[in-house]
């Protein structure tokens, strides 16, 4: 190979070594990512601990006929207020008025044929005492006498049952509530102790059910014997349509003993329903306000990321940022509480985080614009 070639050669070499480690017309050097921060600081959040729950009637009674029959009168609108001793049903009353009215005349026949048996128990007792009747007739009367009383007995008896059958003809109301949908017409025959006729509620106030873990029982104790006002919102309900329910509860009791097999104990709370907002058997969330006693960290949810179950935020310290690793708390809306790991004042980054890893440099805010070189 001869210089000419050779020279040429190494000039080619030179010029791609050249451009290769930058030259006239190479590229900038990258800027710093550009992030947003927010700067770190003590607050005093407001959260809810939420629960499953269910609207519970604190009365709720079937209604059962007590006596067989066909049914004569229905008094009610299906789905109405009905109040306590409000007539609901009737059933074929001239059957046990008839019952009762044979009762009653038995009674009377038995009471007068004891005032006849005492009178004559009475008169034979003075005839033995002056020798002019025999001992045997004096215990004659006497036992007449007994069986006269015990046949009174069982015809009040008697009548008190027909009182009941007739009383239990006409069904009431037990308590103030809410009626259901009537289980027969008017017309049908119901048999005692068989035949369900309808249900009652209770609806104002309405108790909530929901159950907490057996390591919140002591919490709970302190909320049942805290000092309430009745527009403390310490309970309120989330609806199944996502509302909040406008009014107020508060902790009727704590149930008797935690259930072995979940390790759950149940609680129940009780609410005013003026309006009949709450219907027994419907589901909500329960919201238990939740405040810390002093100031905690608060920084914005999408500040944390996660790795492996653990957390991290970035923070800038001198253009550079640095993974922290924290504690999260509760979530508050947007935000979420810090328990360990970040400190008041320092920059955590909120935008700009896929960006990142620990130790790179940053630039807050919009990143600066190199002049073009001419």
């Amino acid at each position: 190979m001869n210089k000419t070639v050779t020279s040429g050669v190494y000039a080619i070499i030179i010029l791609l070594l050249a451009a290769a480690c930058g030259g006239p017309g190479q590229n900038p050097t990258p800027p710093n990512a550009s992030v947003k921060t927010d700067t770190v600081e003590l607050k005093d959040p407001v959260y809810y601990d939420v629960y499953p729950g269910n609207v519970v009637a604190l009365n709720n009674v079937d209604l059962n006929c007590e006596v067989s029959g066909f049914i004569t009168g229905i008094y009610f609108q299906e789905g109405q207020q009905v109040h306590k001793g409000q007539k609901l049903y009737e059933i074929e009353q001239n059957k046990y008025q008839a019952a009762y009215a044979s009762a009653d005349a038995n009674l009377k026949i038995a009471q007068a044929n004891l005032s006849k048996t005492q009178k004559d128990a009475d008169r034979y007792k003075q005839l033995n005492e002056k020798g002019m009747t025999t001992q045997q007739r004096l215990e004659y009367s006497e036992t007449d006498l007994e069986t006269a009383q015990s046949q009174v007995a069982a015809a009040k008896a008697n009548l008190a049952r027909a009182q009941i059958d007739l009383q239990h003809a006409t069904i009431v109301a037990p308590f103030d509530g809410t009626i259901g949908i009537s289980l027969v017409k008017s017309g049908a025959f119901v048999s005692a102790g068989q035949t369900k006729l309808n249900t009652i509620s209770s609806n104002d106030p309405i108790a909530i059910d929901f159950v907490i873990n057996e390591k919140e029982i002591s919490h709970f104790i302190d909320l049942e014997q805290r000092k309430l006002s009745k527009t403390d919102s310490l309970f309120t309900i989330s609806l199944p349509d996502k509302s909040i329910y406008p009014y107020p509860g508060k902790i009727l009791f704590l149930d008797r003993a935690v259930d072995m097999q979940t390790g759950t104990l149940k609680i129940r709370l009780q609410f005013p329903n003026p309006k009949r907002a709450l219907k027994d058997g419907m589901s909500c969330d329960i919201r238990v306000e939740n405040k810390h006693a002093d100031k905690v960290v608060v920084i914005p949810n999408k500040a944390i990321t996660e790795q492996m179950g653990e957390y991290f935020v970035y923070v800038v310290e001198q253009d550079t940022a640095r993974q922290h690793k924290v504690k999260i708390g509760k979530v508050v809306g947007k935000n979420i509480v810090i328990l360990d790991g970040l400190k008041p004042g320092e920059q955590v980054v909120i935008e700009g985080i896929q960006k990142l890893r620990d130790g790179v440099a940053v630039q807050v805010g919009a990143p600066k614009t190199e002049a073009p070189k001419k």
